[in-house]
């Protein structure tokens, strides 16, 4: 399903990604399989969690999670990898996790539609 963004959303995303590193789906599944760890972190919101996400992962929704995130995850070298719907929320929740000193944070490109796209499971609940 596209999203017609507006652009000066568009714009703000596009201005986190220049400072944001990404994995693509295949990136991330590759370094799973060569036994790295990272903590999957779902920044959708509530509904979106719901109707399913993907397997392992925490929901931290944007609206929240830079409230949350330290009392959650102290350690600032965590090993988060932030999804949204598409990846462009998780690319803004990322730059503010750097702005508040994480050094390990990663944003998944093509988010849970991507994921789905590919056919890869996911949960529900």
């Amino acid at each position: 399903m596209a999203h017609d963004h507006s652009p000066g959303f568009l714009a703000l995303v596009h201005d986190a990604q220049s400072r944001v590193r990404q994995f693509s789906i295949d990136e991330y599944l590759a370094r799973v399989h060569r036994g790295e760890s990272f903590i999957l972190v779902d920044t959708r919101e509530d509904h979106e969690w719901a109707r399913g996400h993907l397997p392992g992962a925490i929901h931290m929704s944007k609206g929240t999670i830079e409230r949350d995130i330290e009392r959650t995850f102290g350690a600032k070298d965590a090993p988060l990898v932030c999804y949204c719907g598409g990846g462009f929320r998780s690319a803004l929740v990322c730059d503010n996790l750097q702005k508040m000193g994480y050094t390990n944070v990663v944003s998944l490109e093509g988010g849970y539609r991507g994921w789905t796209a590919k056919d890869l499971p996911t949960e529900q609940g």
